[in-house]
């Protein structure tokens, strides 16, 4: 895996099983890792430069080296409910691997980018950006540390 590449494509859904069937239906896709996230799991979880507590449901295959994701927010207040709202279901973010997350920080910062959303689980780390209005839609970095296994599978 090389620095800067496009490692996961998101989606943010109001229905993560709904979403995932129709992926399934309509890519192929054979299966789904699916996780609750919510503190304790998610550490550091920070919204707009202030401490979070939201909860949300993540879904993630792999298509070769890129993986799909899906986010159904649950509670609290995200990024994730911001796109909802606004923008309804569809492409959230693409993520970026950075090994060391902090010099991917420093790069999008000089280039004029902020944080907005920020967290931590297991070896994992991820930083978004506030990227949507040049390009249309989030970047997000990250290091894809190892994670916990999945509380299912879907279809199951």
């Amino acid at each position: 895996m090389k620095e800067g590449n496009i490692i996961q494509v998101a989606h943010v859904v109001r229905d993560i099983d709904k979403a995932m069937q129709s992926y399934c239906d309509t890519l192929g896709i054979k299966s789904w890792d699916v996780y609750t996230f919510a503190p304790p799991a998610v550490r550091d979880s920070m919204v707009r430069g202030k401490p979070s507590d939201h909860a949300y449901l993540l879904a993630v295959t792999w298509l070769d080296e890129v993986q799909m994701e899906l986010m159904q927010p649950l509670t609290g207040r995200s990024i994730y409910d911001d796109f909802l709202e606004q923008r309804g279901e569809g492409l959230h973010h693409i993520k970026l691997y950075y090994p060391d997350c902090q010099k991917g920080i420093r790069l999008f910062k000089e280039r004029g980018f902020e944080i907005i959303q920020s967290g931590k689980i297991d070896e994992d780390e991820f930083y978004y950006f506030n990227t949507e209005e040049r390009l249309g839609y989030i970047i997000e970095i990250g290091n894809n540390g190892k994670i916990r296994e999945p509380e299912r599978r879907f279809p199951a």
